[in-house]
Formats: structure tokens, sequence, C-alpha cells
């Protein structure tokens, strides 16, 4: 049975707080299995014999809607392109660890033309991008609570739903869940 992680987007930020055995829960009750959870930021660890991610997003998406009274926005990826997305190194070591942030941005879908533009708007001398289909490498010399760079403007430059995980969290889950 296939095996899948859900990146969920504003969960336990900005007031939203979830206790991960409820987000079992609803996601048991939504007909998944095997359901774990990994740390408080909306990591979902499940299985499920559906094999079109579209379609579980959204009914996962309208589930967490209806049960939590606000909108979740979830990506999924199978464990394997979790595993591949912690091992990609899309900088050099002493980059990495001249860096305030390094994280990895999760896509609703590849993007098209303008959302390409979009991010190479973002990219400045203290944040730098790297696009690998549907996940963007962000790298900045900054920590990301000092950035200027929110969720919100990357959507918005990328022109679609997007997660982010900070890659040694993103590691971790992978080490653990996607081996």
């Amino acid at each position: 049975m296939p095996r899948y992680v859900a990146f969920l987007r504003a969960v336990n930020v900005g007031g939203r707080l979830v206790k991960m055995d409820e987000l079992r829960g609803l996601f048991g009750e939504a007909g998944l299995r095997d359901v774990e959870t990994f740390i408080a930021s909306g990591n979902v660890i499940f299985s499920t014999t559906a094999t079109a991610t579209a379609a579980l997003e959204q009914k996962i998406e309208r589930r967490l809607k209806t049960a939590l009274g606000f909108e979740v926005p979830t990506l999924i990826r199978t464990t394997a392109e979790v595993a591949a997305a912690a091992a990609r190194e899309p900088f050099t070591d002493r980059e990495v660890e001249e860096a305030g942030t390094f994280v990895a941005a999760f896509l609703r879908g590849p993007l098209d033309a303008a959302g390409k533009k979009g991010l190479a708007g973002l990219a400045t001398d203290v944040d730098r991008f790297e696009l690998h289909g549907r996940e963007v490498y962000w790298l900045a010399k900054t920590k990301q609570n000092e950035t200027k760079l929110t969720i919100v403007k990357f959507e918005r430059a990328v022109g679609c739903a997007a997660t982010m995980r900070a890659m040694t969290s993103l590691r971790k889950l992978a080490a653990k869940h996607c081996a």
C-alpha cells in the first residue's frame, strides 16, 4: 500500500493550534491508515490505496476545513519523493553552513513560465532559490524570522499553494519515515 507525507500549511502557527492526536484522528476518519505525525508543524504520514494525490489533497483539505473551521492547504508527496527532496544538495556545504535559513518549499504543482519568473524576482543578494520539480530550495543569509519573505508573498510570486520546511526537519522526517 502506498505511503505518503502530507505537508500542511497554517497548522500550529498564527493561533491555529491543532493537537497531533486530533490531526491523526481526522486523517483516520478520512479513511487513511497507519497515520503518524512528525513534530507539531503539520507533517502527517499515512498509507492509502489511493494513488491520485491531487484528489487526496482535496479530500484532506475538505475534511480539515470542516473539522477545524479554517483552510489548511495540503501538499502531498510519496515517501520516495520526500526522501529524494531531503537528499538533494542544491547548494554547497559551505553555503549552507554560512546561511541563516535553508528550507524546502513544497509546491502544489510545477511552476509555469510566470511562476518561474516570479520566483526569479524573489532572488536578492540575501535570498537564493533553486527550483527542482515541485520543490524550491531557499537559502538565505538571514534567519527565516528576520527575512521579509513570507509564505503569502512567496505563493503570490510563484502562483500556487506552497508550504515550507526547514531542511534539518525534512531530513529527520525522511530518515525516520521515508527510508
